[in-house]
């Protein structure tokens, strides 16, 4: 058995809460190997039928109607009240959980997966014998940032950017429980990075495009919410200067329908994936990205240094407001409700291009650089309290350049 256990909790409610999940287990197995084990446990959609048709609704006002959002964003914010002790729906299925994987840290990635929770579990486990922690990805305070959220009782609270840790404590986080921490990525995110001689490389040998073209990525969340069709009817009379790469998420037919439009338009040059891997790679290798204020993706663009237009066709969602209010207001970030605003400002940098380098810079300020090993031992090291394990830290990079681990260094 594994010297520590850490239970994730998190929902699909967009792709975000997921990566964050995935890209901690991931982490946690790089540097820790068998001497940490990780259970994520998709708690919304397990625990209870209420909860699940609540994600599947979200999900489907995401890609059909984003402007129904603010309604339900208002009533899931009743959940704040519900469980401002215990966990009202889907107690039983987390019950279980608790007593029979008996974790030393609960780690929560999603807002409605923390008020009540982590009351229960130190109440079943014993208030010694469990840490508990939130990861929160929004990038600013305000409306759209849950009061689910905030659970004063956490152990440590991290937050994105300082802007949504100062709110965090105001909305009742204890300061000295506070932390920022800006990623939260896949290590092969950190590890399959691109010189411009290899970005050239890969848009000509692995897309197929013209490493001299104006590459703009259109990405989609998981679930494969898009307006891509609107979206390439602004690019096609660029079509000499401009390229797309185009994914799709889970969304089959919007693939098989872009497919398609590809083969009745040989003059645009266009790679075309359904779900992806490489989306790190795919920002790389382009000059902008449009995508909705989905605060992952938004984050990986700045890391990656690409540029974002920010989709707001139907209108932004409460939670994406967060997120384009902290580019709009650190760099002047451009917004596009709908095909015209985008033909208009693709028009507008293909004639000055001085206008979208401009925007780059603007953009770039608020990169900054983070040993993105930081949070994973500062998480670990809270599971660790509780048993005091010896444990082996492996190095990361590798120093053989591949995924696996090098040798270990003894940390306790």
């Amino acid at each position: 058995m594994s010297k520590l256990r850490i239970l994730v909790l998190t929902a699909s409610t967009g792709g975000g809460h997921d990566a964050r999940a995935e890209a901690f287990a991931e982490w946690c197995f790089q540097l820790y190997r068998h001497d940490v084990d990780v259970r994520i446990e998709q708690m919304l959609e397990k625990s209870s039928v209420v909860n699940r048709a609540g994600v599947g609704l979200y999900n489907r006002i995401q890609r059909l109607a984003p402007w129904m959002h603010r309604g339900f964003y208002a009533f899931v914010e009743l959940l704040s009240w519900l469980n401002r002790s215990d966990v009202t729906f889907g107690s039983s299925y987390y019950l279980k959980v608790l007593q029979d994987y008996q974790p030393h840290l609960v780690f929560s990635v999603h807002d409605c997966l923390n008020r009540g929770y982590f009351q229960l579990a130190r109440a079943t486990l014993g208030a010694n014998r469990v840490r508990c922690a939130t990861y929160c990805g929004e990038f600013s305070g305000g409306w759209g940032y849950s009061r689910n959220w905030i659970e004063p009782t956490v152990d440590r609270y991290f937050s994105r950017t300082p802007t949504a840790a100062d709110y965090a404590v105001k909305q009742g986080i204890a300061p000295e429980k506070s932390r920022v921490r800006g990623y939260l990525m896949l290590p092969r995110s950190h590890l399959e990075v691109l010189t411009p001689a290899d970005r050239r490389v890969f848009q000509a040998k692995k897309l197929g495009l013209n490493p001299d073209k104006f590459t703009v990525f259109l990405a989609t969340g998981s679930n494969g919410a898009n307006n891509h069709f609107d979206l390439l009817q602004g690019l096609m009379k660029h079509a000499e200067r401009v390229q797309a790469i185009v994914i799709c998420g889970k969304n089959k037919e919007t693939y098989n329908d872009l497919v398609h439009w590809r083969a009745t338009h040989p003059e645009f040059a266009c790679h075309i994936e359904g779900y992806s891997e490489i989306v790190h790679l795919f920002m790389q290798a382009s000059d902008v990205i449009v995508t909705r204020g989905g605060t992952t993706t938004c984050a990986k663009a700045l890391h990656f240094q690409c540029p974002i237009i920010f989709n707001a066709f139907g209108g932004i969602m409460p939670q994406e407001e967060l997120t384009w209010k902290f580019f709009r207001n650190g760099a002047a970030s451009e917004k596009v409700e709908d095909a015209v605003d985008f033909a208009r400002l693709i028009d507008r940098w293909m004639a000055t291009p001085a206008a979208y380098a401009a925007v780059r810079e603007n953009f770039l300020k608020l990169r900054y650089v983070e040993d993105p090993t930081l949070l994973i031992e500062e998480l670990v090291g809270m599971a660790n309290e509780v048993v005091g394990a010896k444990l082996k830290r492996w190095a990361f990079p590798p120093s053989n350049g591949s995924s696996a681990p090098s040798a270990p260094s003894g940390k306790a």
